[in-house]
């Protein structure tokens, strides 16, 4: 078992500082003594914001002379908050953290690496992690079951039957890489198990104290921003490279300052203050750079709260969202079972080098932005977009507007342009009541806008015991009046961890809310990722055969089309009270805030108003429900797993024994071939589009999480293999097999081609024949490449926006594109095409393809790339795609980053770094 957070972890290898500023010193804590390196012996460090005052620290303790130099510190203590970043730095995270989903994918690399280290003559045991990489468990747990006391164990079992093979890899890289450790299945969400047990906030390590700092590879990783901790997502290609010891290439950069006065009103969730806050940031824009929040209304935000704001940095697209270290992280701390001498060194450490919050002081930032907390109110968010916010007492009318986008009305007349059902349409359009039988014979009537899913999950909400306790009040006074959640609602509860059935029960509330269906199915992401698991049966074949808009609503935070179920149109982010009443309501145009959510035993109306609990309610039940040694025993030995987890067989050795039948962990081609030194960049010549996109295409929409779908080239992959159509699992789940994943590359099920008009889902036309015929993405690219065509893709803005999905990335260069072309792009995905290799490109300003009149029909040529070979980086390159010719941008950001597109991709890189050592 490995030591407790923060107490004596041993590194491999230690970075000497060339402690060009004098900073080394001393803090004396209790008995201990650790070595620290002073902040103020910077000239200007005292007025940087808290986020770069960690990473000057992390320079001053980093610094090598050659990486990292005094200037970079100087640069960093002189930073001008006015000015667009163009220093590069080098940040070393102090650990790195992973889901299963993205973590897999790193150890079949670090695996691959290993033996291509071998066959280029060096040592495969230097292939290995020199940081605490820990990886949870999370992200495999469908809803298959639901609705009974044994949804949960039946769901495991289930999951350890689909991932027995991925799992047996897991257990054989947590006993062949030292400074890895693997959090069971069953155990909770990433994020919620990094606040509530992983997070150091001040890491100690061969006698050093700093900051805690990572990176994971899920974009949700500032989740741990709400603890004071500096940290964001990045894809699975960067993380494993920081494992190996190689810092993280990035331009100091511009940092807003969002200022907090006041205090959230009654009925105000946490929920509420973040969509609130994500429109703003969306809205202000922020993507790329550090929000940090200050102010005097940060102390009345608790941590629980502080953490579910930093987690939707993605979602307003900021780099992190960070709170500073102050009473509330201490408390939270303590609360969460953290020893008293961490709580004293963080309280200690923090003071000393100027990390403790002030209110009163008000830092210099590059933008400000400020809210009155006040002033937020009840709110949901989409239909397809976490920034999309919804005031909830509009909630009805915008629904009865934004549903004619998913079904088929005539605007003119305002009828239905489908079919009638034996139901007549409402004058309006929107409605088509269609009936629905169930297996025991009672029948009801379902309708566009019906909730047919309503799910507590997620690591954003499940940590917060304000709006769980909230929930399940909600639940018990709903229970208590008579109501019941409606027959065609999935509803399902899947906490980020333990603690909250321990809460939960302590607090008699369980049985509330299994009397509204709300049993345990896992502790796991689930519907938030996709894994909602199938509808109701009938439900399901209801709203297929009469394309209903059907509903989700969920207290996620990411709701993007195709996501959450693939009976699913529309998807709503709620507070999880809300889940609850949404599930009585049973359907969108209900006016939750005015209309009846039904009867009670007296045939009296009940309102949401009527079990909505009080503040003090919730206040009482947190303080007598919840204490330390919940923690304490849920994360008491939280690496060894079960008996099921301990008893998977699993090879040995410092090198994997890949199995030539697995059809979930294949070795990956990335290394074939490779050479010790990189062949010279080239021009892209005679390159053909294998996919024109619009604005907003998600990481989802380029490389889906989701179930495989049958029919398509994956589905048609697992069956040549022998695999049933019971157990093709998802997506996600087969990110250790490339076969798989390239078959899945631009496959989501709402995904739209524009050089295919008229499809939806992974189609393109493939101009290797005569009049380019639709045809598969995957098929048109392997002909593309036995022609020996490069391909490009052009895309609108925000590309690549959402998860930190490597395997976007990886398909994309694997399929045989060679650049993409964008309006803009969101932080993590350029990097990652960059990683792998791939050459992000971006249109002039306030240029589009369409603007530009490109078709996608076109062949296209981009010269200039061969600028790379002589050490920098064009500002732009020469685009000419059939008539039309135009300079793009050049997004390669940064010199480290010309390094890795140069060697192929980042670990090619650092392959070729270790063998030179």
């Amino acid at each position: 078992m490995r030591p407790e957070p923060g107490r004596g972890e041993k590194h491999r290898e230690t970075v000497v500082s060339a402690n060009s500023f004098d900073a080394r010193s001393s803090l004396q804590v209790g008995d201990e003594s650790y070595e620290i390196f002073k902040l103020d012996k910077v000239e200007g460090a005292k007025r940087l914001p808290y986020s770069l005052k960690v990473l000057l620290e992390n320079l001053l303790r980093t610094e090598d002379g050659a990486n990292i130099t005094a200037d970079h510190i100087s640069a960093l203590g002189n930073w001008d908050a006015s000015a667009q970043p163009n220093q590069e730095i080098q940040f070393t995270p102090a650990r790195v953290i992973m889901q299963d989903f993205t973590g897999v994918p790193c150890v079949v690399d670090l695996a691959t690496m290993r033996e291509a280290v071998k066959e280029l003559g060096g040592d495969p045991a230097k292939i290995n992690p020199l940081a605490p990489a820990e990886l949870v468990i999370d992200h495999s747990v469908i809803a298959d079951k639901f609705g009974t006391k044994d949804s949960f164990t039946q769901n495991v079992e289930i999951e350890y039957g689909r991932n027995k093979e991925r799992y047996q890899f897991l257990r054989w890289g947590q006993t062949a890489f030292d400074e890895f450790k693997v959090v069971p299945p069953g155990t909770g969400i990433v994020h919620q198990v990094n606040i509530e047990h992983l997070a150091r906030t001040v890491m100690v390590r061969n006698g050093q104290a700093y900051p805690d700092t990572c990176v994971g590879t899920d974009s949700h990783t500032t989740m741990v921003n709400g603890l004071g901790v500096l940290g964001w997502g990045v894809g699975g290609i960067e993380a494993e490279a920081a494992m190996l010891g190689q810092p993280v290439s990035m331009l100091i950069p511009r940092v807003v300052g969002f200022k907090l006065n006041g205090a959230l009103p009654a009925g105000a969730t946490a929920t509420d203050l973040v969509l609130t806050i994500t429109e703003m940031l969306r809205k202000h824009g922020v993507v790329g750079k550090f929000v940090e929040f200050y102010g005097a209304g940060v102390s009345s935000i608790p941590l629980a709260n502080r953490a579910t704001i930093g987690n939707m940095s993605p979602e307003f697209g900021s780099t992190c969202a960070i709170f500073p270290i102050d009473a509330e992280t201490i408390s939270y701390l303590k609360l969460t079972g953290r020893s008293e001498q961490q709580l004293a060194l963080v309280e200690a450490y923090a003071k000393a080098q100027g990390l403790w919050h002030d209110p009163s002081v008000e830092p210099v930032y590059s933008e400000y932005i400020e809210l009155d907390l006040a002033t937020v109110v009840p709110s949901i968010a989409g239909p397809k977009r976490p920034q999309d916010r919804v005031v909830l007492a509009e909630a009805a009318d915008r629904f009865k507007v934004a549903v004619r986008d998913y079904i088929a009305v005539d605007d003119e007349s305002g009828k239905e342009s489908f079919p009638a059902s034996d139901s007549p349409a409402v004058s309006n359009g929107i409605h088509r009541p269609t009936l629905v039988t169930s297996p025991d014979g009672t029948s009801y009537e379902i309708d566009n806008g019906a909730v047919v899913i309503a799910s507590i999950t997620s690591c954003t909400n499940t940590s917060n015991p304000s709006v769980m306790l909230g929930a399940a009040l909600l639940a018990k006074k709903a229970v208590e009046k008579g109501l019941h959640a409606k027959p065609w609602v999935k509803t399902t509860l899947a906490p980020g961890s333990k603690v909250v059935m321990d809460y939960y029960e302590k607090a008699g509330l369980i049985p509330y809310m299994e009397k509204l269906g709300f049993d345990l199915v896992g502790y796991g992401c689930v519907t938030c990722i996709g894994n909602s698991g199938p509808l109701i049966e009938e439900v399901s074949a209801a709203i297929n055969e009469h394309d209903l808009a059907a509903v989700s609503v969920l207290s996620g935070n990411r709701n993007f089309e195709g996501r959450i179920n693939p009976d699913v149109k529309m998807n709503y982010l709620a507070s999880p009270p809300l889940v609850v009443a949404y599930a009585i309501a049973g359907n969108m145009n209900v006016d939750i805030t005015k209309d009846a959510l039904g009867t009670d035993a007296d045939g009296k109306p009940v309102y949401l108003a009527d079990i909505w609990p009080t503040e003090q309610e919730i206040a009482d039940v947190v303080a007598s429900s919840i204490d330390a040694e919940m923690f304490s025993k849920d994360y008491a030995d939280v690496f060894a797993g079960d008996q099921r987890w301990q008893s998977l067989p699993i090879p040995t050795g410092n090198t994997f024994e890949w199995d030539a039948e697995s059809t979930y962990v294949r070795k990956p081609p990335y290394f074939e071939g490779m050479a010790h030194e990189p062949s010279p960049v080239t021009d892209i010549t005679g390159a053909r589009v294998l996919a024109k996109l619009g604005d907003s295409v998600t990481t989802d929409h380029i490389s889906p999480a989701s179930n495989i779908k049958p029919g398509t080239p994956a589905a048609q992959y697992l069956t040549e293999h022998g695999v049933e159509k019971r157990d093709f699992n998802s997506f996600g789940s087969r990110r250790g097999n490339h076969e798989v994943m390239i078959r899945g590359t631009f496959a989501n099920i709402r995904l739209r081609n524009q050089i295919a008009p008229g499809t939806e889902g992974g189609y393109t036309r493939d101009f290797t024949q005569a009049e380019g015929p639709v045809s598969f993405i995957y098929d048109a690219a392997q002909n593309y490449q036995a022609a020996g065509v490069p391909l490009v893709v052009l895309a609108g803005k925000e590309y690549g926006s959402g998860s930190s999905r490597d395997w976007a990335a990886k398909g994309t260069a694997l399929l045989g594109v060679k650049a993409v072309i964008a309006e803009s792009y969101e932080r993590i995905h350029r990097s990652n095409l960059i990683g792998m290799g791939v050459l992000p490109l971006q249109f002039p300003e306030g240029a589009s393809a369409d603007s530009l009149g490109l078709t996608g029909e076109e062949t296209f040529a981009i010269t200039g790339v061969t600028a790379l070979n002589d050490g920098g980086v064009p500002e732009t390159v020469r685009v000419q795609a059939g008539d039309v010719a135009f300079d793009a941008k050049v997004r390669i950001d940064t010199p480290g980053e010309a390094d890795y597109y140069r060697n192929g991709g980042i670990l090619q890189y650092v392959l070729r770094s270790l063998i030179a050592k």
